[in-house]
């Protein structure tokens, strides 16, 4: 089943000519593009991981459209929201890279950065940014129960390793 999807394109295959977008989503997209761009290259630093993150953003969203049109009281406020957190992904995404190539000499930071991507998330937003579990869960959309057993959990992995550092760290001092 093929048709002519336009004239200067040629012939391709209907089933993979891009999907129309909902007209209010592509409204939305372009009043929001630019704040959501400038939010992105403020946290993250480059052009790349900002368009990166933004385009990362729209596809959730625009995943989500129909739900959060019907269900949010303030959708520009849920949409802000999906952005933050994709921003935040996408930091700590490149946080996890740089945190496997340090070398600590004890391997923590190697354990670290194998962690399952959201004990790694919750480690480092608590450990590192100092965030407690009610912006946690709003950062990650858990329950703070689920963000509490993601941080048990990378602690218990952790744990042999800090344990062979403390003893190190006492025969040393000793």
């Amino acid at each position: 089943m093929t048709e002519e999807v336009g004239e200067d394109e040629g012939r391709i295959p209907v089933a993979e000519a891009p999907l129309p977008l909902p007209l209010e989503f592509e409204a939305h997209y372009i009043l929001h593009q630019e704040a959501f761009h400038d939010l992105a290259l403020a946290v993250l630093g480059t052009n790349d991981a900002a368009e990166r993150a933004v385009h990362r953003a729209f596809l959730e969203i625009l995943r989500h459209w129909d739900k959060l049109k019907e269900e949010s009281e303030d959708l520009d406020q849920e949409v802000w929201a999906i952005v933050r957190r994709t921003v935040i992904s996408e930091e700590l995404l490149s946080l996890r890279a740089q945190m496997t190539a340090l070398d600590s000499g004890s391997g923590l930071y190697a354990a670290l950065g194998a962690l399952p991507p959201r004990q790694f998330d919750v480690m480092v937003l608590r450990y590192i940014g100092r965030h407690d579990t009610k912006h946690i869960s709003w950062y990650m959309g858990l329950t703070p129960s689920t963000v509490d057993y993601h941080c048990r959990k990378a602690r218990e992995r952790l744990s042999p390793i800090y344990h062979r550092m403390l003893k190190a760290h006492r025969e040393d001092n000793a």
